[in-house]
């Protein structure tokens, strides 16, 4: 996987370019000397994660036969205080919508997304305390 980040020239915002041909901007905190026009790497670093954990949990709920017709995760966080500011304490907050859900099921995959799959959320917990909760709504 490769990626290339440019600084604009203005501020503290940069324009990356994935691998896979998208572009992404983020952009500094005023108090930084960006102009809050993007996302934070470090946020972007954060909603990753809960992109490749999602990514994973409906991957597994549907090949479990469930009917999931929808998965949000919500991430809170906190970071250390010194530099550097890596992530102490991650919460993963899911609601997955659909027919029938199996409890156990979604439990299930939550565990083996963030213990197998998702590297994204594997590689957080060498310095975050990573902690999860679900709801179901019914679909």
């Amino acid at each position: 996987m490769d990626c290339v980040v440019r600084w604009t020239g203005e501020g503290m915002s940069f324009l990356a370019e994935t691998g896979s041909n998208h572009i992404v901007a983020m952009d500094g905190a005023p108090e930084g000397g960006g102009r809050n026009l993007a996302p934070r790497p470090m946020e972007m670093v954060l909603l990753g994660t809960g992109g490749c954990t999602a990514y994973d949990v409906v991957v597994i709920l549907k090949k479990s036969g469930q009917d999931v017709r929808g998965c949000e995760v919500r991430l809170s966080s906190e970071r250390a205080d010194t530099d550097p500011k890596v992530f102490t304490r991650i919460h993963m907050q899911f609601i997955v919508r659909g027919r029938r859900l199996k409890p156990n099921l979604v439990e299930s995959a939550l565990r083996m997304s963030h213990e197998k799959y998702c590297s994204a959320s594997i590689m957080l917990g060498k310095t975050a305390e990573i902690t999860t909760g679900f709801e179901i709504v019914e679909d």
